[in-house]
């Protein structure tokens, strides 16, 4: 497990003084990629052959949204490794321990030469310290778009304050772009993302928003083929 502390600071804050779900989703992406220096057998193994972790997936579930100056704990763990992919509970608790977001995801072992994805090694996958599955709603990781009733949107370019270290979009800010074709006042309660392309500097992102039931799907579309696909609900499911 790997822990970071935080305080709710005031680039952090909506309008409302409450967490952005988008600098909330900055933590646990944080927490998560400074996980490796816990591991320095896969650590080793990653800068050895030239590899890295990309996710795939996260569920977050809100519990409560945290407020301005208060005290939060983000804690990441891993709980099932296979050979190309890992599966981690990134949760946010607040000072008395009570968690405000439950969230797991999957990610994947690439090769960063060629982008493809890459095998661990058996005795790396042995070294890792596997924790206890949280507690929490799991639900798939594949969403189904709608086949009508999208709203294509205004094309979105993809700026250099969009990509990280890895050289493409970083995964927040997917979430950030989607977030800002929500109903004013609607509230998150449960989120899942899927990524699929890595969208590079440069890119046109094409938002197509889809009303569902107690919320929305967003899918942000690179020349036709979905880069990310995100589902906002406005209740746990």
């Amino acid at each position: 497990m790997y822990t970071l502390n935080y305080k709710v600071t005031t680039s952090c804050c909506d309008s409302e003084g409450k967490l952005k779900l988008y600098s909330a989703l900055q933590m646990m992406q944080d927490c998560s990629e400074m996980w490796i220096d816990s591991e320095p057998t896969v650590r080793k193994f990653f800068k050895d052959n030239n590899m890295t972790q990309l996710l795939a997936t996260r569920q977050v579930e809100v519990m409560r949204v945290p407020r301005f100056k208060e005290d939060l704990t983000v804690t990441t763990s891993i709980y099932e490794v296979m050979p190309m992919y890992g599966f981690r509970n990134t949760f946010i608790r607040d000072a008395q321990g009570q968690p405000c977001y439950r969230t797991w995801s999957m990610g994947a072992f690439v090769d960063l030469g060629t982008g493809k994805l890459a095998r661990i090694a058996d005795d790396a996958i042995a070294s890792l310290t596997l924790e206890p599955k949280l507690e929490m709603n799991y639900r798939g990781r594949r969403i189904i778009l709608p086949k009508q009733d999208g709203t294509v949107m205004e094309p979105v370019k993809v700026i250099r304050a969009d990509i990280d270290y890895n050289r493409h979009m970083n995964n927040a800010n997917y979430v950030r772009i989607a977030m800002e074709l929500l109903p004013e006042g609607f509230e998150v309660r449960d989120m899942r993302v899927e990524y699929r392309i890595a969208a590079k500097l440069g890119d046109m992102l094409t938002p197509t928003l889809y009303p569902i039931d107690s919320g929305y799907i967003v899918a942000l579309a690179i020349d036709d083929q979905p880069s990310a696909i995100i589902e906002f609900l406005s209740h746990p499911q």
